[in-house]
C-alpha cells in the first residue's frame, strides 16, 4: 500500500484513522496504526485494549501475545494493540457465551474492520464509545469493558 493510502486511511467512525500505540508499535507496517493491505491475511484492524483475561484466552487459542522475544515486545493489561480480525470475533462470539469480550479504540480501528464485524458489536467493547453518537439508541445498551464482566 503506498504512503498516501495509509495516510487517508478511515477508522469505523468515518473519520482519519488514529494512533493505536508507539510503545509498543504495534500495526501491519508497525508504524502505530492499524493499518492494512492485501497482503496482510490476518487484517490487523482492531485497535484492541489488551486485558489480563484476554490475553490468557488468546493464549489458550494458540496466540500467546503476553510473551517477549527478540521480535515482540510482549504485551500487558492496558497494552494497545492491532489485533487480527478474526481473533476479535472469535472473542466476541465467546462474549455471547458468556467468556471473554474485548475492549476496542474505535477511532484507531481501520474501516475495513467493519466487512467482518458491525459497528454495533464494536460499540459494545468501545472505550471510546461517545464518539458515536449522542443518541442511547444509535448503539446496543453496555458500556467499553463489560466484555471484562
Amino acid at each position: 500500500m503506498a504512503q498516501n493510502a495509509r495516510q487517508i486511511a478511515k477508522n469505523v467512525l468515518g473519520t482519519p484513522l488514529q494512533v493505536c500505540s508507539i510503545n509498543p508499535i504495534t500495526g501491519w507496517y508497525r508504524d502505530g496504526y492499524c493499518n492494512t493491505d492485501p497482503s496482510d491475511l490476518g487484517e490487523h484492524t482492531v485497535a484492541a485494549v489488551m486485558s489480563d483475561p484476554f490475553l490468557a484466552y488468546s493464549a489458550s487459542r494458540g496466540n500467546d501475545l503476553s510473551t517477549t522475544n527478540s521480535y515482540f515486545p510482549g504485551l500487558r493489561e492496558g497494552c494497545k494493540w492491532c489485533l487480527c480480525l478474526s481473533r476479535w470475533k472469535e472473542a466476541f462470539t465467546a462474549y455471547t457465551r458468556g467468556e471473554i469480550g474485548q475492549d476496542v479504540v474505535l477511532a484507531s480501528t481501520h474501516s475495513s474492520a467493519l466487512r467482518g464485524v458491525p459497528l454495533q458489536d464494536f460499540a459494545r467493547f468501545a472505550v471510546d464509545r461517545h464518539l458515536i453518537s449522542s443518541d442511547p439508541d444509535a448503539v446496543p445498551s453496555g458500556s467499553g469493558g463489560e466484555g471484562r464482566h
